[in-house]
């Protein structure tokens, strides 16, 4: 059975290389690490590994990012995924985004940036399916 999938979006390609490694560092070689620079890249990722019976278990997603909101791409998401754990991280994401991820994409933590290494791993920890 192929590894799951963690999935990190984000428009910094520095935030992204951080993210990967820390999770990385804490997870090891259970999990692949995908990375997408937007939401739209990211939905082609996601369609690729769907298509290769590969799941995504994770997705970590900023939410101020060019062309969709993280809380928009989230949304969409949990329409075709709704298993998916869902994280959202911002600078600057507005209550109401905050909530309506909440409400429609049964968001399951929003970290606030700059992020501590110890608050990304136990929200991802936290949202790992329970085997």
């Amino acid at each position: 059975m192929p590894k799951s999938v963690i999935l990190c979006v984000d428009d910094e390609k520095v935030v992204l290389d951080s993210l990967k490694t820390q999770l990385k560092e804490a997870f090891g070689d259970s999990y692949y690490y995908e990375i997408a620079e937007d939401a739209e890249d990211a939905l082609e990722v996601i369609d690729e590994l769907s298509q290769d019976a590969i799941d995504i278990i994770v997705i970590v997603s900023d939410w101020l990012m060019p062309g969709m909101k993280g809380d928009e791409f989230l949304i969409q998401v949990h329409q075709r995924f709704p298993q998916v754990t869902k994280v959202m991280l911002t600078g600057q994401a507005d209550a109401a985004a905050i909530e309506r991820a909440k409400s429609q994409a049964n968001l399951h933590r929003c970290l606030f940036k700059p992020w501590s290494e110890a608050e990304l791993i136990e929200a991802v920890k936290t949202g790992l399916p329970q085997s």
